[in-house]
Parts: structure tokens; sequence; C-alpha cells
């Protein structure tokens, strides 16, 4: 079996910047779309298949979209181009984000950072972000099992079927759980001594790879070419 791609934490923070210039400058669709393509086989080499292989079809389909409303006229032309294009630009940065939170750890992302001698007003909001959105999934997906054993569910169809119930039974304790979870997390960091100004001890070792200097030099490259166009 292969070994999945282990990349260091600041290189990763490297690609997203990247990846967030390159799809702000994206001089074309199709610019943009082997961009996505660029981060879906990242997450395929870092073991993350099934969610790279679902991002890609998913902007696959926005791609489709966009030029099925490229064709059309009038107002509706202008609305769903203008929809479409906000989403174009957030779409490769969202894939590389949730990469990001995906792979690393925070005892990695902390001791990547000591290292870039960051100051820890800044680290330590990242750190919880690290741990709040898998926390915050797992409460989702708790949510819905239970609702789904009252037929209720978290679809579009049924938000139309049943609007009020699925706000009261889905939605409402979503957010109690997101404010509940960012309030624990925050007691948890502080009780592990985030805030301990002593050097940080991790057992992986931290360093940067040749699979590390590859990776930023695609990214960097496919960036500075669309720069360049």
């Amino acid at each position: 079996m292969a070994k999945n791609l282990m990349l260091d934490p600041r290189t990763k923070l490297f690609m997203l910047l990247l990846c967030v210039i390159g799809a702000a400058t994206a001089p074309s669709l199709l610019y943009g779309a082997g961009l996505t393509v660029l981060v879906g086989i990242t997450g395929i080499l870092c073991g993350y298949r099934r969610t790279a292989l679902t991002g890609m079809a998913g902007y696959a389909l926005l791609y489709a979209l966009t030029l099925l409303a490229a064709d059309m006229t009038g107002t509706l032309k202008t609305t769903l181009l203008a929809a479409f294009a906000l989403f174009h630009k957030v779409y490769p940065c969202g894939m590389m984000g949730a990469l990001f939170i995906a792979s690393t750890k925070v005892n990695e992302f902390l001791s990547a950072m000591h290292k870039l001698r960051l100051p820890k007003q800044a680290v330590i909001p990242l750190a919880v972000m690290i741990r709040y959105f898998p926390a915050i999934g797992e409460d989702w997906r708790y949510i819905k099992d239970a609702m789904r054993m009252r037929d209720v569910s978290p679809t579009l169809i049924g938000f139309i079927k049943q609007p009020a119930m699925t706000v009261e039974c889905i939605y409402v304790p979503l957010l109690t759980a997101a404010s509940k979870t960012a309030d624990e997390l925050s007691v948890a960091a502080v009780a592990r001594g985030i805030e301990n100004p002593n050097p940080r001890t991790c057992l992986v070792r931290i360093r940067f790879g040749f699979a590390d200097t590859v990776a930023a030099a695609v990214f960097l490259l496919y960036v500075a070419a669309g720069l360049i166009l």
C-alpha cells in the first residue's frame, strides 16, 4: 500500500495563500478549473481521495452550469454569472482550506508556527479554528442522525416541506452546539498550556522535505503563470 503524502503545515499554509492569490487573479474559467484539479490531486496524494474526487466533481458541475448561464440572455444571465463568479473565486480556496484542516494536527501546527516565530495572538485563534471545524462536523452528524428518527430531513427538500420543524430541530441545535463547542475548545486549549511561553515539544518531526519543495514549487509556478497571463 502506497504511503500518503505528508506535508509540513507551513507548506500547506503557503499553498493556501497561493490558492487565494490564484483564485483572485484567475484569467479564465479554465485556469480556475486547473487550480481546483491541482488541489484535488494534492488531496488524493495526501490520502483524502473520496473528498478530493467529490470536490472536483462539484467544481465540474459548477463549470458546466456557468457555461450554460453564459448562453442565456437578459437579467437572468447577469444574475447567474455574478453568483457563479463568486463560487469560482471561493471554491479552490475552500478545498485547500478543508485539506489543511483535515490533514493538520494541532500539535504539529503549533510546533510549525513556533518555528516561524509568529506571535501567539495570531497562532492561538488559528489553532482553535483547526480543532473547531471537525468538532462542529461531528455535532452536525449527531444532530442529523437524531432528527432522522423524527422524520426531519436536513436537505433542501425537507426544508421546503417542513421549514419551521427543520429550523427548530436541526439548525437551532446546531447553532447552540457551535457556541458551546467554541467555549469548550477555548477552555481546553488554555488548560493544556497553549499560552505557555516556553518552547513547545512535538513527537512528530516538523521539517521541510523533498515533497514540500515539489508541492510548493508546482503551486508557485502555476500561480505565477496565471499572473503572467
